[in-house]
């Protein structure tokens, strides 16, 4: 039996309202985001361990598991499974014995936004959609640029000035209409959101589609197969908007759902900078939600969000898997991003080298045992930013 989306429908990740998914959705009536859901019971019949071992190892792997319901309509640049180090020397060095970093600096775009941008470009097109408009903070912009000119999809692309000038020109490149603005992610997302009201554009924002998240959570589904389905103690992700965690989070509850793995979940630790950070902030006070960052500023510039739209899902799956939040400083981070390269040859983004910064601190906070294993997540190549 050929492999086909179990895609059921879409239910809001706040009130459970349920949405028809073979249709152009946004956010919920209530300002919820949707969040994909599958008949994991069909799923099962055709996706298994064993027949995971046969397929090419590229996302679309994991078809039962994905929204796309033709297979003709995806829009692929060579999406692979990213490497799995153990980094050794680097483990070896700061008292970290089983320590891992997954280099999503591989993917086609140089970042993991490349997987949030071939699923939600993809079942764009299926849809019907034709042009969309986004706020991004550099990577993001940069990769569904790209898919959508593959897809033959109009690109709007909204960005702080303040943002790296390779994310616009590599924007520009893949033929976009890019407009800078003052100010942060969040003052993006306000243009975005009078383009989309005046013109009636396809809203990508950050979880206001819901199958960007899709892509991130193939994530989850490759860790699992690299650490052959026993899952590292501690997953360390830099956090802004936060996609990636909630997807790795519903990946693995999925696979749980469907028997494939352990009930044990790893400890999810999200990482923020000290000049941004309110999932911390909520963290610390064991809030549901976070509170607006006035005045954000860091150089890690790919976790400068002030207020997550998806704040509440992180903050849940950090407390459902006894996870932790915690802020580096700048100072921190680009010694964290040149020890890897200097001790592993990995040249990791600022963003990754948070996350080493992060396990530095928690290891000599006890939170974190020498001899667990701890996976850092590298979401783009250092390559991009070279100053």
């Amino acid at each position: 039996m050929a492999p086909r989306s179990a895609l059921a429908e879409l239910a809001c990740s706040k009130c459970d309202a349920r949405y028809a998914a073979d249709r152009i959705q946004q956010l919920c009536t209530c300002g919820g985001p949707l969040l994909a859901r599958y008949d994991l019971h069909a799923a099962s019949s055709t996706l298994s361990r064993e027949t995971l071992a046969t397929r090419q190892r590229s996302l679309w792997r994991y078809t039962e598991l994905l929204p796309l319901r033709d297979p003709e309509q995806a829009i692929s640049l060579g999406e692979q499974f990213t490497p799995l180090h153990k980094l050794e020397r680097l483990g070896n060095a700061t008292g970290l014995r089983n320590l891992y970093l997954k280099d999503e600096g591989q993917l086609p775009t140089a970042s993991f936004k490349a997987r949030g941008a071939c699923v939600g470009v993809s079942r764009a097109r299926e849809l019907g959609v034709k042009a969309f408009a986004m706020p991004t903070n550099g990577n993001a912009g940069g990769a569904w640029a790209a898919y959508a000119a593959r897809a033959g999809i109009a690109a709007h692309i909204v960005m702080p000035k303040s943002a790296p000038s390779i994310h616009r020109l590599e924007c520009e490149m893949a033929g976009a209409r890019v407009q800078l603005v003052e100010g942060v992610i969040s003052d993006a997302g306000r243009v975005v959101a009078q383009l989309v009201a005046e013109r009636g554009l396809y809203d990508a924002s950050t979880l206001k589609e819901p199958y960007r998240i899709e892509g991130k959570k193939t994530m989850g589904f490759e860790l699992v197969e690299q650490f052959d389905w026993d899952v590292p103690e501690v997953i360390i992700y830099p956090t802004g908007g936060g996609v990636g965690l909630i997807g790795i989070h519903k990946a693995l509850r999925e696979l749980r759902e469907m028997g494939l793995l352990e009930e044990r979940m790893p400890r999810f630790v999200a990482v923020q900078a000290t000049g941004c950070a309110p999932i911390v902030k909520a963290w610390q006070k064991h809030a549901a939600i976070s509170t607006f960052w006035k005045d954000s500023k860091t150089i890690a510039f790919g976790i400068n969000v002030p207020k997550a739209l998806g704040d509440f899902l992180i903050l849940h799956a950090l407390y459902e898997s006894g996870g932790a939040a915690v802020a580096v400083d700048d100072e921190a981070i680009l010694k964290a991003q040149q020890r890897i390269a200097t001790t592993e040859g990995i040249s990791a983004c600022r963003e990754g080298g948070a996350t080493l910064a992060a396990a530095q601190s928690l290891l000599a906070q006890g939170w974190i045992h020498p001899e667990e294993r701890v996976l850092l997540i590298n979401t783009g190549s250092g390559l991009k930013k070279p100053d």
